[in-house]
């Protein structure tokens, strides 16, 4: 039996009680009442409830519902969410989704699949209701999984994120980056479409920030383009016409204006209060 703190178990206990029969896992059927003698039904009373009956457990489904889930949720979602349901390359945690938590047997994980939130970057799907029950069986598994392992979390919260003095992040930022990012230009919104660990990989690993390169031949002729490859052997571009060239980087010349360089720079720097101020910082500017 899986244990859960008292919290848990009275919040748990307010669902379970107000929950509607499930129409996809079966319906339990209700206990007969009692009778003394043959054919003498005993007065009706109170029922009182049975020691396993007093202890809140969350929601079983059935093992092979579930496994079909896993596959089905692995092959839709799993590059977001991890195919754990844990989070994954953009989506956020499930297994502590607070909209996980309301759920009650698919009405609102139904809703956010089958209409997506392009908003958040995350698309709609068109399953069938069968395929829809055994994701949400699944994802319903893994948070009571989650939930029974003691320890620390996986994941990271916003608030997690909320921590730095706002005041120091700005100057932090006036100091070291306002030379390169402006918060009324190019950073202007950032914490709107960007939270919580996506806004601070945003700038510490900045994966999409490309890099430029000049490729000068010993003839003199040079090629411009988008950096596209480099080793200690070979130096690669893409053109403005998306054609990739490369040369040995022992014959030629060359220079690269690398817009992420300043953040790799950073990184070898950063204190752990510089990361949470500037994470301060960068959350006001929506």
């Amino acid at each position: 039996m899986i244990s859960i703190s008292s919290l848990r178990f009275r919040r748990l206990a307010l669902v379970i009680s107000f929950a509607a029969p499930c129409a996809l896992v079966g319906q339990r059927a209700g206990t007969p009442p009692q009778t003394t003698n043959p054919g003498v039904q005993t007065p009706s009373v109170p029922r009182q409830a049975s020691k396993s009956a007093t202890t809140a457990r969350p929601e079983t489904y059935p093992p092979e519902l579930v496994k079909n889930g896993a596959a089905l949720f692995g092959q839709n979602c799993g590059f977001c969410h991890g195919k754990d349901a844990g989070g994954g390359e953009s989506g956020p945690d499930l297994t502590r989704s607070q909209l996980v938590s309301q759920d009650v047997k698919g009405d609102k994980i139904g809703d956010i699949v089958r209409n997506g939130r392009p908003d958040k970057g995350m698309p709609r799907f068109n399953l069938p209701e069968m395929d829809l029950a055994a994701m949400v069986a699944f994802i319903h598994d893994q948070k009571t999984k989650a939930e029974s392992k003691k320890g620390g979390r996986k994941g990271v919260d916003v608030a997690d994120l909320q921590t730095g003095n706002l005041e120091a992040g700005k100057q932090y930022f006036a100091a070291n980056c306002a030379s390169c990012h402006s918060p009324t230009g190019d950073l202007a919104g950032i914490a709107s479409k960007f939270q919580g660990l996506r806004l601070e990989q945003r700038f510490l690993y900045p994966r999409d920030a490309a890099g430029t390169v000049t490729v000068t031949l010993p003839s003199g002729k040079q090629f411009k383009g988008k950096l596209a490859y480099k080793d200690e052997f070979v130096i690669g571009l893409k053109d403005s016409y998306g054609w990739y060239q490369s040369w040995p980087i022992s014959s030629v010349k060359f220079t690269i204006d690398d817009p992420a360089e300043a953040h790799h720079t950073l990184l070898t720097k950063y204190s752990d209060d510089d990361v949470h101020n500037l994470m301060a910082y960068l959350q006001t500017l929506k």
